[in-house]
Order: C-alpha cells, then sequence, then structure tokens
C-alpha cells in the first residue's frame, strides 16, 4: 500500500536525476531544469495553497532500514488547484519514476488514495488529468478509474480526461481506502516495523 512525509536535500537530487531521463520528460511532458530550478520548485510545493505534492515510497525497503530514504523513493503524485475561482476543481498529476515498479497497479493505488485524500480532506468535487497522446499506459490506467475523455489538444499532444465526483464515486473512494490510515512522518519514523504488515509502498507529503 502506498503513504506520505518531508523533503530534503538528497531526495531533491533524486528527483533531478529521474527528470533528466528522456523517457521521462516524454511521459510527463517536462522540459529539463537546472538544479537551482528544481530548488525553487520546491520551495513553491512547501510554500504555495495550490500544491499538494506526495512522494511514492518502497514501505519495505524504508521500513527494513539500512538504506538512506532517498534510495526509497519510486516516484510522486500531486494534486493541483488549477483554477482559482473554483476550489472544488483539481489537477492530477502521478509519475513511477523507476521503471521495475511500473505495470504492478502501484500508480493505480496511490492515484486512488490522492483522489480519497482531496475528495475528504479538500473537498475536490472534479478531478482532471492531461496526459501526452503517446502515453498510453497513463491514460488506459485513468480511464479504468473512470475518467472520461472530454478534449485532445493536437497543439500540445495531449488529451484531457475527468471525473465528477458524485456520490457514487465519493463511496468507492472511501470503500478503496478503508487501510489507507494518515500518519505524523516523524513519528511513523519510529514505528516502522509496523507498516512492514500494511503493504509495500509508502507515500508522504512533501508539505509540513
Amino acid at each position: 500500500m502506498p503513504s506520505t512525509c518531508q523533503g530534503n536535500d538528497m531526495e531533491l537530487l533524486r528527483y533531478h536525476d529521474w527528470m533528466k531521463s528522456p523517457e521521462l520528460q516524454q511521459l510527463t511532458a517536462s522540459e529539463p531544469l537546472t538544479l537551482e530550478q528544481e530548488y525553487n520548485m520546491q520551495r513553491s510545493w512547501r510554500e504555495d495553497d495550490d500544491k499538494c505534492t506526495f512522494i511514492i515510497l518502497d514501505k519495505q525497503r524504508w521500513a527494513e532500514g539500512g538504506v538512506e530514504e532517498e534510495q526509497c523513493m519510486i516516484g510522486d503524485v500531486n494534486i493541483f488547484l488549477t483554477d482559482r475561482t473554483d476550489a472544488t476543481l483539481a489537477e492530477l498529476e502521478i509519475m513511477i519514476a523507476e521503471a521495475a515498479y511500473r505495470g504492478r497497479g502501484i500508480g493505480k493505488e496511490v492515484t486512488s488514495m490522492m483522489m480519497c485524500y482531496g475528495v475528504t480532506k479538500l473537498g475536490i468535487k472534479k478531478f482532471q488529468v492531461k496526459i501526452g497522446l503517446d502515453n498510453e499506459v497513463s491514460i488506459a490506467m485513468f480511464k479504468k478509474l473512470q475518467f472520461h475523455q472530454v478534449s485532445v489538444c493536437k497543439v500540445f499532444k495531449e488529451v484531457t480526461l475527468e471525473m465528477e465526483v458524485n456520490e457514487l464515486v465519493r463511496t468507492k473512494l472511501l470503500s478503496d481506502n478503508t487501510h489507507v490510515k494518515e500518519r505524523d512522518y516523524r513519528q511513523t519514523c519510529n514505528s516502522k516495523q509496523e507498516l512492514l504488515s500494511q503493504g509495500s509502498s509508502e507515500p508522504r507529503n512533501t508539505k509540513n
């Protein structure tokens, strides 16, 4: 199961190394950033009220210890409040950066967790994703989550999918995430072994 926590310089360097990959740049429709630009972006993650970013950890490796936390990172998941006139609309992003962890259902599970968080903690009523047309795996995953295609932009080579959060959707999200517990990350670090019985991956929030 995935969860959330606090970033440091070594984690930022690992993220920076990820985003040097031409494959990840293509899949996430991202441009390579300098290290200074990455630091500025991390600062905005912490300070801006319209961003909620979680780092995804391999819970098994993290809980067993013996490796630095940044070596347990496998990706990230984000909520952006993109419309200042509508705080109930959120854009989702998910990246499983480590290739060995793809195709194992982690992206779908983490996305469901993030949606549940958005609905219950932020009052989100509509989710939106923008995905590169070549990223067929991600498009298929969101369609399995019952997102519906609303537009295609040939200029930016991306497709937009949306989901309205009605009572049926809300009930399913809550049901699918009954195993998820929100914890204080620092306290959780002191009881890592307890988490081994709860799943394989652990996302953590980069905000305080």
